[in-house]
């Protein structure tokens, strides 16, 4: 086997487990918003991320006899499968050892965060992939010492720009390969190069003219610094900046697209100050890295609680640690310890490398990110009232995943060497995480595979025509924005996200597009919303809100509701006065026929799914949920009423 064909065997074989496991339409989380941002070329969240919903839309449409969700999908796949390609080209040429690489990538690719990221429309896959590939670009550059492989390093970091800053988490491991020639020496220019282009890509993605002022001052000391050659060297330098320019002028989508008004169109940065709101991510309120916002034993025991998740989630698919889970952990631990060992003393040059990747994708990212506590973890730790996460931050770990994972791949296949066995042992092995993974991340399996969707349907079927829809957050909001925008569903329907009204963007859209409001961009969050179902009423249009919301947020709103299944529409309208609105307490009332059918059609769906323990709750929980009409509607014990209190939110 030489280096190609580990390289293509592993892709192949990669692409073919996400294909097999791969969602077959939207997803929980951020999925939603980018299929439907993909098909309507629109803008997503902060940053913003333009080139990755160019190439979503361009990837759909060569693929356009496939569903445009499983089209989207698969480019998660591609991304992932490429990136182990590449990964095993790297450790093959470096190591000479083929079936070793093989087995490294098969590993990394099989991690459980890797995967999940691989079978749904996330950018975190693209991100993967651009940054193996400027990793092998960079260990090409010093192994030839061309100067065209520096250049093509320098520009993929500076695609981390409209494609995810996550992507520079790799930077310095592009540094040091480039600089680290393969006949020894340093090449000083190509450090320096990449050095100012990452600074500069770094300061463009926070827009920091500080950090932009210094890597062009960078630049220019490259110029002058000494390469292999021993003269100036100016000409790289100077294509390194021409080449960052082409890569960040990908933002200028987001200014064309938004004066266009895209149906999903975040941010609206339409204006240049609006621009570098969207870009520098100002809608969120982003750490410095001190004060801490957990403490760090916390923040590095999250990142264990992630580790633990990577190889062998069928033996402890929960948050709370097994027995065996452990063990099979501690198992994949020690395979690392030994093939790090081995990839040492074969390879000394690509396993430095390494070392500063899993250090850079796990110490880095957690004294540069500044995480809150874990959303799983440290609740007997840490205050009642302590800030948590909205959802686990595994993802942002990745590249110290995919390192481990490499390395315990080589430790199979060097211990099946040790003791003769046969070198299809130590890949048997190596390839045990798809095997001890596969149940629980696989997306084609019920209910997580059409839950999204029947979520979707079940909040915006049972409303009147041209309802105004008040729901509690992404999960609620962003499965909606996939049925309306690419499967044409309820388009009539306004939905209203409750925490974006904090957004002044999101309160000039919702007055822009449809009247509501009173576009007051610095009205308060409770106000506003109060002003939209006013002013919804009033131009007679029926409000109503999910279940999902909390009671507080609801009487806001009204406090005369009728609860037609997932969803409570606003009685108001309905009586002599407003008076209903000065109640002391909500007056609930409950559809019985419409709530009945809601139950038996419910009922139906979940028959033939049960829920699938897994870490991340929230199929859990939108399963519970989709219990409600049925909880409604039988007779009330003191559970059932309490489950109707929280689950449900109702009182």
């Amino acid at each position: 086997m030489t280096a190609r064909h580990a390289a293509w065997l592993v892709g192949a074989v990669l692409l073919a487990v996400y294909a097999a496991t791969l969602a077959p339409s939207v997803t929980f989380w951020d999925a939603g918003e980018f299929i439907a941002a993909a098909h309507s070329l629109g803008i997503p969240h902060p940053p913003g991320t333009p080139l990755f919903v160019i190439a979503l839309n361009v990837w759909s449409r060569v693929w356009s006899a496939v569903p445009f969700a499983v089209a989207t999908n698969s480019f998660s796949a591609v991304c992932t499968a490429a990136a182990g390609a590449l990964t095993a080209l790297v450790v093959a040429r470096g190591t000479g050892a083929p079936i070793a690489a093989f087995a490294a990538a098969l590993t990394a690719g099989a991690m459980s965060t890797v995967w999940q990221n691989a079978t749904e429309t996330e950018v975190y896959a693209a991100s993967l992939l651009l940054s193996v590939a400027s990793i092998a670009s960079a260990e090409m550059a010093g192994r030839t010492g061309e100067r065209r492989w520096v250049l093509l390093a320098a520009y993929l970091l500076a695609l981390a720009v409209p494609v995810h800053l996550s992507a520079l988490v790799a930077a310095p491991v592009v540094i040091l390969l480039a600089a680290d020639r393969l006949r020894g020496g340093t090449d000083w220019n190509a450090a320096l190069t990449l050095l100012a282009v990452t600074v500069a890509v770094a300061g463009i993605g926070r827009v920091s003219a500080t950090l932009v002022v210094t890597g062009a001052v960078l630049l220019i000391g490259a110029t002058i610094a000494r390469g292999a050659a021993r003269r100036i060297e100016w000409k790289t330098p100077a294509a390194a900046l021409v080449l960052t320019i082409v890569a960040s002028s990908a933002l200028a989508y987001l200014l064309v697209r938004a004066a266009h008004d895209p149906a999903i169109n975040q941010g609206n940065p339409r204006t240049f100050s609006q621009l570098a709101y969207v870009v520098g991510r100002k809608q969120y309120a982003v750490p410095g890295m001190w004060p801490r916002e957990a403490p760090v034993w916390l923040q590095i025991g999250n990142w264990f609680e992630y580790a633990d998740w990577q190889f062998a989630l069928v033996l402890g698919p929960t948050v709370i640690p097994t027995v065996p889970r452990v063990l099979a952990t501690l198992v994949f631990a020690a395979l690392g310890v030994v093939g790090s060992a081995w990839h040492r003393r074969a390879d000394p040059r690509t396993w430095r490398a390494l070392v500063l990747l899993f250090l850079c994708g796990s110490l880095g990212v957690i004294a540069y990110l500044n995480l809150k506590a874990g959303r799983s973890f440290g609740w007997p730790f840490v205050p009642q009232d302590a800030r948590h996460e909205a959802r686990d931050r595994d993802y942002f770990f990745v590249l110290g995943f995919w390192a481990w994972g490499m390395w315990a791949g080589m430790g199979a296949v060097a211990l099946a060497r040790r003791f003769k066995l046969p070198a299809a042992v130590g890949v048997a092995v190596a390839a045990l995480p798809i095997a001890l993974n596969w149940s629980v991340v696989n997306r084609r399996a019920e209910p997580d595979a059409t839950l999204p969707r029947e979520l979707a349907a079940m909040l915006l079927d049972p409303l009147p025509n041209r309802s105004v829809l008040f729901v509690g957050g992404d999960n609620d909001t962003y499965p909606l924005w996939y049925e309306q925008q690419v499967e044409g569903r309820r388009r009539d329907v306004t939905v209203v996200t409750m925490p974006l009204l904090a957004a002044p963007w999101y309160v000039d859209e919702l007055h822009r597009r449809a009247g509501l409001g009173t576009g007051d961009r610095f009205a308060q969050l409770g106000a506003e919303a109060a002003r939209i179902a006013s002013g919804a009423r009033a131009s007679g249009r029926p409000v109503a809100v999910s279940l999902t919301v909390l009671p507080e947020d609801r009487t806001r709103l009204s406090k005369a509701w009728t609860v037609i299944g997932l969803v409570a529409i606003d009685r108001t309208a309905q009586t002599e006065s407003d008076s209903l609105l000065q109640a002391s307490s909500e007056v609930i009332t409950i559809d019985t026929e419409k709530v009945v059918g809601a139950a038996q059609r419910l009922g139906a769906w979940t028959s033939r799914r049960t829920p699938r323990p897994q870490p991340d709750a929230i199929s859990d929980y939108f399963s519970r949920v989709l219990g409600c009409p049925s909880l409604m509607l039988s007779p009330r014990s003191p559970a059932q009423r309490a489950s109707l209190d929280s689950l449900c939110n109702l009182r």
